[in-house]
């Protein structure tokens, strides 16, 4: 039923859909799933210990003899200056006031880069059969190395000139995210919140300016909008919120009670949280921090001072819930019915399209 094989064909599943490597809500029983009923389930991998992705991954190869995805962030170890610190700490001092947290840290942990040599060793080892990047390319000899392995390599662009990029450094195939998607936008560079390219404009874009299979990202979150992907280039999908509401997803119950209830206008970009902007649910903090475009500590080590907020605020002032704009159609079944669904929906939707 699939217009553009190419993407099942590369990465040896049944179905174009690809389960987003949310972290902190993607789990191995979530990904076991999606790979069973045909899809490709994926590991947020960026944030995690080495030991941790070890065990994931046996866990999930209990569950499942299918390909998946393991996901890293391309980014250099943070640094951030003594006067945006400083800054940054003037502006925080009321919230930790109102809570009781005293001062913020004055101090940011020292981080590494996102993708290095131990990750790059435990790939070689684990040996997936995709590992995806988030925010920019890693060293030609990483890619490489990877490549040699017989991992296939997929990239986030969030504009045709990173696809381009992508296409260049050997890629087999790039995510085009668009801006309604939830989660960290994978731009190459550090954007504005307020800046981004819609799905829709993006995808054929990107499927014009490059030559391996395009994955849409963004604002997807049913068959209707699979079959739109496919109808602008695109030769699948790549979905994270529609998956939040399933039982095997991490998702935190106030996370699950809010997404039940909100509304499409109901999610921002914020890079309060992170130093990095993402989309997610909207909060009183994260609405006062954008007033503001002042610089912020480095991604992750933004996360140092947000975090004593996030464990002591209300969820309704402070949170930090990762979703798009399609959130309102998402549905508390299982992956493997979503799937299901999902591909019932595209078959439909693609025969309405059909001439007759």
């Amino acid at each position: 039923m699939w217009p553009d094989q190419r993407l099942c064909d590369l990465l040896g599943i049944e179905h174009p859909i690809i389960q987003a490597p949310m972290t902190g809500t993607c789990t191995p029983a979530l990904a076991a799933a999606v790979c069973n009923a045909g899809g490709l389930g994926s590991l947020g991998c960026a944030e995690k210990p080495l030991d941790r992705i070890r065990r994931e991954v046996a866990e999930l190869r209990a569950l499942t003899d299918r390909p998946f995805n393991l996901n890293f962030f391309t980014v250099d170890a943070p640094r951030t200056d003594p006067q945006t610190l400083a800054r940054t700490r003037d502006r925080l001092k009321p919230w930790y006031d109102r809570y009781g947290l005293g001062t913020p840290p004055e101090q940011l942990p020292d981080l590494k880069a996102g993708f290095d040599a131990e990750k790059l060793d435990l790939m070689l080892e684990l040996r997936p059969r995709m590992v995806s990047f988030h925010f920019g390319i890693p060293d030609a000899s990483m890619l490489t190395a990877l490549k040699s392995a017989g991992i296939i390599l997929v990239g986030t662009a969030t504009t045709a000139a990173e696809a381009r990029a992508l296409d260049h450094a050997g890629f087999d195939a790039i995510i085009a995210q668009g801006w309604e998607a939830g989660g960290h936008r994978g731009s190459h560079r550090v954007t504005r919140p307020y800046e981004g390219v819609g799905t829709v404009a993006l995808v054929p874009q990107v499927a014009d300016a490059v030559s391996v299979p395009v994955i849409a990202a963004g604002g997807i979150a049913d068959g209707r909008g699979i079959a739109a992907a496919l109808a602008l280039g695109a030769s699948g999908v790549q979905m994270g919120t529609a998956f939040l509401r399933c039982p095997e997803a991490a998702t935190a119950t106030a996370w699950r009670d809010r997404l039940r209830t909100a509304t499409e206008a109901d999610t921002m970009a914020t890079d309060a949280f992170s130093g990095r902007c993402a989309r997610a649910l909207r909060s009183r903090y994260a609405e006062e921090m954008a007033q503001h475009h002042d610089p912020l500590p480095g991604f992750i080590q933004m996360y140092a001072l947000s975090g004593p907020l996030l464990d002591a605020a209300p969820d309704e002032e402070v949170s930090f819930h990762l979703c798009g704009q399609a959130l309102t159609l998402g549905r508390d079944i299982t992956a493997a019915d979503l799937i299901a669904q999902l591909v019932e929906e595209t078959r439909a939707s693609l025969a309405r399209l059909a001439p007759r």
